[in-house]
């Protein structure tokens, strides 16, 4: 105690405890890089005071605006996983590594973006650009629309995912048969050619520049 000039276990009983001054809290790293027209939204409350957030637009977003680098840690594999989340990976000098964020200080605000379940909520797609991975809007984004994204075509391939969205098994509907009088015409991309089955691949497509992965 600096007033009795004794060193002392515990308080001192004469003077009392001292007031202790907190450090002031500051958001992560992850929340400081989220836009400025972009806002963080707490969608569920787990135990442990865990928080599912969600990203939502508060004014328009255009159509084919990127978003990105994506940021997190290089690894062989997987610190944290959120069923939420997509898995994201990148090719480096020659190898394939995840894009790992164990926590909110190892990434930016990108790690909060949830995955899309189908193509109406899909708002994002993931691709890979120079080794890194960045987010592209495919249609506009109205206010208070949650941010939403999932893998680009050619990108799916790299994960070896799928680019279409798989339906629960009560949902699946067969297909109506195919006849010669009335061929399905695939949805051919007018810069490469290349042919997709629905018009929503196709835009997908059309948001990545030829010279990406």
């Amino acid at each position: 105690c600096e007033d009795c000039g004794k060193s002392l276990i515990g308080e001192c009983k004469l003077h009392g405890p001292l007031i202790r001054a907190k450090d002031r809290v500051i958001p992560s790293r992850a929340r400081l890089t989220l836009p400025h027209y972009l806002s963080l939204r707490v969608l569920e409350l787990r135990a442990g005071n865990e928080q599912i957030l969600g990203v939502f637009a508060k004014r328009v977003i255009q159509k084919r605006t990127q978003f990105g680098p994506y940021v997190g840690q290089l690894s062989t594999k997987l610190t944290r996983y959120d069923e939420s989340r997509l898995v994201l990976q990148v090719l480096k000098d020659g190898g394939k590594y995840f894009l790992d964020t164990p926590d909110e200080d190892c990434g930016n605000w990108m790690m909060f973006v949830r995955l899309a379940r189908n193509q109406e909520e899909q708002t994002l797609v993931a691709y890979q650009h120079s080794g890194e991975v960045y987010f592209t809007t495919v249609k506009p984004i109205e206010p208070h629309t949650e941010l939403k994204v999932w893998y680009a075509a050619d990108y799916a391939k790299f994960m070896e995912a799928s680019a279409v969205f798989i339906k629960e098994e009560s949902d699946i509907c067969p297909l109506p048969a195919v006849t010669t009088k009335e061929p399905v015409d695939p949805w051919i991309c007018s810069s490469c050619r290349n042919a997709f089955a629905t018009f929503a691949l196709l835009e997908s497509h059309q948001c990545i520049n030829k010279d990406r992965v």
